[in-house]
């Protein structure tokens, strides 16, 4: 089986990919487009791609992708802890007075004040991934610069770190989701830590009381929803659609008419599935 995944090698989403797939073939894409596209071509048969961080928040690309791709649904949910370090080469020695910090935009922000406080007068440049981050540093030996990534990948790209856990939240994690289009085909001996149900809704029509008409559907069938979030559809202000997952699994009958009774207020609405959630190891 072929799983694509948000690449490069040694970035959180491989690290993830890897405990969810010992033993299938990863691939790794450019960007998140790319993780969909090889689903949707029939490429790979999934790709594990970032949703939502705890700090940064949710991955807007993943929810417009979502959308965009109707025969694409969501097979299971991975929540990594994220740990972020800073690295140079080793031939560098730990004092070595860096120029400039590489990694992701996300990384720099979820580490902002330990390099503000210790590298203040330190460039801190924006880089496609912590992974690329940490493979630039490898590659140019003579220069003194630094890169904010994981441990995964200072191994594989052989630097030594100077700082570690150097991110400024210390409950910080990114959850992933796992793509295909198929439903329920996951299967993991890991232990599950709950199940989740995810659905994207459009309202019918801009009017007032039209989210809390939506909202009344789930509230009195007591349908814990742990995330509502809305997107704007790129067509005109005003018109958005929203991702709502519920917790639990989807055997009750009062949820599976929730779907109907949307519906029948002219809600469209797009199943995404019902799936395991885990907790990995970073």
């Amino acid at each position: 089986m072929k799983i694509a995944f948000l690449g490069p090698e040694a970035s959180f989403t491989q690290l993830t990919a890897t405990q969810l797939f010992p033993n299938e073939e990863l691939i790794p894409k450019a960007n998140i487009l790319d993780c969909f596209l090889a689903v949707q071509n029939n490429e790979v048969d999934k790709a594990v791609v970032p949703l939502e961080n705890s700090i940064e928040g949710t991955v807007s690309m993943t929810l417009d992708y979502l959308y965009q791709t109707p025969e694409i649904k969501i097979e299971a949910e991975a929540v990594m802890p994220i740990a972020h370090h800073l690295m140079i080469h080793p031939i560098q020695e730990n004092d070595t007075v860096i120029e400039k910090i590489y990694s992701h935009p996300q990384a720099l922000a979820q580490s902002f004040h330990f390099l503000n406080q210790k590298y203040p007068e330190v460039t801190k440049q924006d880089f496609t991934s912590t992974a690329a981050a940490a493979k630039r540093v490898s590659e140019n030996p003579d220069r003194k610069i630094a890169a904010v990534a994981n441990k995964f990948a200072a191994e594989l790209y052989g630097l030594k770190i100077i700082n570690d856990n150097i991110h400024d939240v210390e409950e910080n994690y990114t959850r992933f989701i796992v793509i295909s289009k198929t439903e329920n085909t996951y299967q993991n001996e890991m232990q599950s830590i709950g199940k989740k149900t995810a659905m994207l809704i459009t309202l019918p029509q801009d009017h007032a009381g039209g989210l809390h008409q939506v909202l009344s559907v789930f509230a009195w069938r007591n349908m814990n929803l742990s995330k509502i979030e809305s997107r704007t559809l790129k067509t005109k202000l005003g018109n958005y659609f929203f991702f709502v997952t519920v917790v639990g699994d989807w055997n009750n009958v009062l949820y599976i008419n929730s779907i109907d009774e949307l519906r029948a207020i002219g809600a469209d609405v797009k199943f995404l599935g019902n799936y395991k959630e885990f907790l990995l190891e970073s």
